[in-house]
């Protein structure tokens, strides 16, 4: 089994514990999101001394008015290091509205023109930004990961594309019924499955800090919601997420 998404460094627990407890829960790998400079060293770091833990480093669209969002070269650099799978996350947040729109397109297309030099999947973030989201997306050749998927208007994107999509602990919320229905649609080669932790907690942990041990639930309940087994879904999502990743 694995955690497509998670904040190791952002979790109030130690890293190499949750680590550890997710390994005892069945949870192989983990892809630990870096957002912002700071985070993507930790993030590293945590991936270094934890076998099994991939990077993905990004600068977060609410990141997009800070200076650091001007550092992208610097982003890169840190891309190349030994761990390091993915872009992001990037993207497009017009809901929190944490930096002007402009600022946060700027960012959005400087780190897809970095994810397309370095040839790795970029890893994006969309909030009430459905159709910028897919337009810039456009030119993009590379693989596309819409983690924390809670836009059905972008699904139909997604499925022509053949992008894959990745589904957090709101799938498992009473009311998360228009993203179950998205999960029965998505190909049996492009689902992922991710905690978002320290966020998101599935329902039987909702109310507590998320951790990678976690993304057990959400597996159920997209078995569930897929009319699939919970072992053989678990299985083809670990094979999905080696073949966007390229695990190295």
């Amino acid at each position: 089994m694995i955690d497509t998404h998670a904040h190791l460094d952002a979790c109030s627990e130690d890293p190499d514990t949750l680590v550890a407890r997710a390994r005892a829960a069945g949870v192989e790998r983990i892809v630990s999101v870096g957002s912002g400079l700071a985070s993507c060293h930790a993030t590293l770091e945590i991936a270094a001394r934890n076998p099994g833990v991939s990077a993905a480093l990004g600068i977060h669209p609410h990141q997009a008015a800070d200076e650091e969002a001007s550092r992208v070269d610097e982003l890169g650099e840190l891309l190349k290091e030994e761990g390091a799978v993915a872009v992001g996350e990037t993207g497009l947040d017009f809901y929190r509205d944490y930096a002007p729109h402009a600022a946060q397109l700027r960012l959005y297309r400087a780190q897809l023109e970095l994810a397309a030099a370095l040839g790795l999947p970029v890893v994006v973030h969309s909030r009430a930004a459905d159709e910028d989201t897919a337009r810039e997306l456009e030119g993009f050749d590379g693989k596309v990961i819409l983690h924390c998927f809670s836009s059905p208007g972008l699904l139909e994107v997604a499925l022509e594309r053949r992008y894959y999509v990745s589904f957090a602990g709101n799938v498992t919320y009473p009311g998360g019924s228009e993203l179950r229905t998205a999960a029965g649609a998505v190909p049996p080669d492009r689902i992922l499955v991710e905690t978002d932790s320290p966020y998101l907690a599935p329902q039987p942990r909702r109310g507590r800090p998320n951790e990678p041990a976690n993304v057990v639930h959400t597996v159920a309940a997209l078995a569930a919601a897929r009319g699939e087994d919970e072992a053989e879904l678990a299985a083809r999502i670990a094979a999905n997420a080696a073949a966007v990743f390229a695990w190295r």
